[in-house]
């Protein structure tokens, strides 16, 4: 069987006529049950990628594998998730590379794990809420299987980082600036924090703090997303898009301040 056929136990993104999308895990005899009809599992099981399946009502489903932005969308939420747009965004301004070691503090509920997973980055989240936890490592185990290098810790990354010579240090979360200390210390020099926030305000208090610590190259980013409307000769912007989601904040843990004016050392030097 080539790579391209569907197999028992993988998702698929059902796709009807109206381009509504529904992400659905194939069980041998499980049924998906929709108002456009019902689709049989045994019908998709060992039909090749980007086939089309009847459903009891004799209308097609397209049927592919979902992509990590058709996950990231349609998986179940215990958080609000970090959009598409912005998760590829983070994979350039924090430059991430196979084998990096990688912090993740509010891991919300996968999105941003997957993605850097599926860079080949090994990932420690730090998250608060028990709950977030279990349901964000459920939703990138279902999604990337155990083969990954993943932990989540219970702990407020507020009160400490544990580890040290990190690559990368990204931060989800209210208060990102009571974590610059901590990430100076745990990062390597020339490592990467990154930080997603929704308000300029919060942004403004971040690059303040990261002034007034050894790091430099600070540069904050939005990322606005339009689709195009393109049929024949109609060809126009679409009516909506999605436009502000959060800031993009990054800079490099340095060897002197941002200013250039010490030579302090820390225990990860």
């Amino acid at each position: 069987m080539s790579d391209a056929t569907l197999r028992a136990g993988e998702r698929v993104m059902l796709i009807d006529a109206k381009d509504r999308h529904y992400l659905v895990t194939l069980e041998p005899g499980g049924s998906f049950h929709t108002h456009a009809g019902i689709v049989s599992h045994d019908a998709v099981i060992g039909l090749v990628e980007g086939s089309t399946v009847a459903a009891s009502n004799e209308r097609a489903f397209l049927v592919v594998r979902p992509t990590l932005a058709d996950v990231v969308l349609k998986m179940p939420r215990g958080a609000q998730v970090i959009y598409p747009k912005d998760l590829g965004a983070i994979l350039l301004e924090a430059d991430i590379a196979p084998g990096q070691r990688v912090l993740e503090a509010g891991v919300g509920s996968g999105a941003l794990s997957m993605t850097l997973l599926r860079a080949g980055a090994s990932v420690v989240g730090y998250e608060l809420r028990e709950e977030f936890a279990r349901h964000a490592e459920k939703n990138v185990r279902a999604h990337l299987g155990d083969a990954i290098n993943y932990r989540i810790e219970i702990r407020d990354v507020t009160a400490g980082i544990d580890e040290r010579d990190l690559d990368r240090v990204l931060l989800d979360m209210p208060e990102p600036w009571a974590v610059v200390g901590h990430a100076e210390a745990a990062l390597r020099p020339g490592g990467i924090l990154l930080a997603y926030l929704p308000t300029i305000n919060q942004t403004q208090l971040l690059r303040e703090t990261l002034r007034q610590h050894r790091f430099g190259l600070a540069e904050t980013v939005e990322i606005l997303r339009r689709t195009w409307h393109v049929d024949g000769r109609s060809v126009r912007p679409d009516h909506r898009m999605v436009a502000h989601t959060g800031f993009l904040t990054s800079a490099r843990r340095l060897v002197t301040t941002a200013h250039g004016s010490s030579e302090r050392r820390s225990e990860s030097d």
